[in-house]
């Protein structure tokens, strides 16, 4: 229905068809995108920027996360930077990278990276935070090591929170993926996206949000899934 209207809209001439495309336009645009082949391209360019920069962002946010969480020395000495930087879009990074990394990779990986961190940071951070403290104390108690005791005891306890993080963190990589391409690259859906806004190519334009706003739905579910097997009690 909504496809419908949409239509019946673009075509009735009350709005410009050139800046509001009916789905059939947008449909012949990303089927002409596919035959091109530089959908395919455009597609492995920006999942390899989303995948890296998730997972060195959420490895980094985990670790310092568990750091800052589990000692307070550390803590009080990196957790008010993070909180001054967390607030910064990546976007606004955008001109300073240009000058940093030049149109390499390294800075559009950096961009994915500075978003996902702080989201995985906090959450960890909190996680850790809320791990039983007599459990831990009846652990030093024992004679645990130290190294198992953060295994079985820490990690394990804030893990529910580190997953919500994750989570969280998966669209935020995508998010962040428009600023990394707005950055300067020669491929990638959000590159793609803004040659055909360029080119006055709304169908195009459309049709590339849709595919992002899809993929990042996709990577949403697998990762829902993934964490529901893994983090079965929480």
């Amino acid at each position: 229905m909504f496809v419908g209207l949409w239509e019946l809209v673009s075509r009735s001439g009350a709005v410009n068809m050139v800046l509001f495309p009916p789905p059939t336009v947008v449909a012949t645009a990303v089927l002409e995108w596919i035959r091109s082949g530089q959908f395919l391209g455009d597609l492995l360019a920006s999942l390899f920027r989303v995948t890296t920069g998730f997972i060195v962002g959420g490895a980094l946010g985990i670790l310092l996360g568990i750091l800052t969480g589990q000692f307070p020395v550390i803590s009080s000495l990196l957790s008010p930077l993070f909180h001054i930087l967390r607030p910064i879009p990546p976007i606004a990074f955008v001109p300073i990278v240009i000058l940093w990394f030049g149109l390499s990779e390294a800075g559009k990986l950096f961009l994915v990276v500075w978003g996902v961190f702080f989201t995985v940071w906090l959450s960890t951070h909190i996680g850790v935070q809320k791990v039983d403290r007599g459990l831990i104390r009846a652990a030093l108690m024992l004679g645990t090591p130290r190294r198992q005791m953060l295994q079985e005891i820490v990690l394990l306890g804030a893990l529910p929170y580190i997953v919500v993080g994750l989570r969280t963190a998966v669209s935020i990589s995508f998010y962040t993926l428009v600023a990394a391409e707005l950055a300067g690259t020669f491929a990638g859906i959000v590159y793609r996206i803004e040659i055909a806004q360029q080119n006055l190519q709304t169908g195009q334009v459309m049709g590339g949000l849709a595919a992002l706003g899809l993929i990042s739905f996709i990577a949403d579910r697998l990762f829902s899934a993934l964490a529901e097997r893994t983090v079965w009690w929480r």
